[in-house]
């Protein structure tokens, strides 16, 4: 039995795509929204491998997308009216920072993508995530903003190391 993890990789993925917008029209619309779906679950069955670890985050929450907001600046844009941000409560910080790591690193991206063998959710297929791991000239041209290292680095920033320890468990840190 899986727990259901689609709160938080839809508020998650409409996180990522209402701060780093796609540039065009629909079609580059859809494809940045398909691409940052995909970093998220990437990133989210990552975090939650296990039914035990997806039904723990639905217990005690995700923790909401108050630090990003700041982070990126979005949180002077909210305005009073909290109720019409209600589904900001779902966002994971955490998921929303190591999808940021992948969206920018497609050789991180396929290493991920990988190391979902070990969990419960897939298959790890490749081919299941092919705009993440290997986004064609489209794909980086309608999520220009989503996949740019520097605009992504303040979120990628906060949990990176936790996402290299998780794909890498017991790696030694150069100074």
């Amino acid at each position: 039995m899986h727990a259901d993890l689609s709160p938080v990789i839809a508020a998650t993925a409409q996180w990522l795509t209402r701060a780093f917008p796609a540039s065009g029209g629909a079609l580059a619309s859809a494809l940045c929204e398909v691409q940052a779906r995909q970093a998220v679950t990437v990133a989210a069955w990552l975090r939650y491998p296990t039914a035990m670890d997806a039904a723990l985050l639905g217990m005690a929450g995700p923790g909401g997308s108050g630090r990003l907001d700041w982070v990126t600046g979005a949180d002077a844009a909210l305005g009073d009216d909290m109720d019409a941000h209600a589904w900001r409560t779902w966002v994971d910080e955490v998921v929303a920072s190591w999808a940021a790591c992948l969206l920018t690193d497609p050789e991180l991206a396929a290493r991920a993508v990988t190391a979902l063998a070990d969990g419960s959710h897939s298959t790890g297929s490749q081919a299941e995530f092919r705009r993440l791991t290997a986004p064609d000239d489209g794909d980086r041209k309608a999520a220009a903003l989503l996949r740019h290292p520097d605009l992504l680095a303040p979120v990628a920033d906060l949990h990176q190391d936790q996402l290299l320890d998780r794909l890498n468990p017991g790696r030694t840190l150069i100074a």
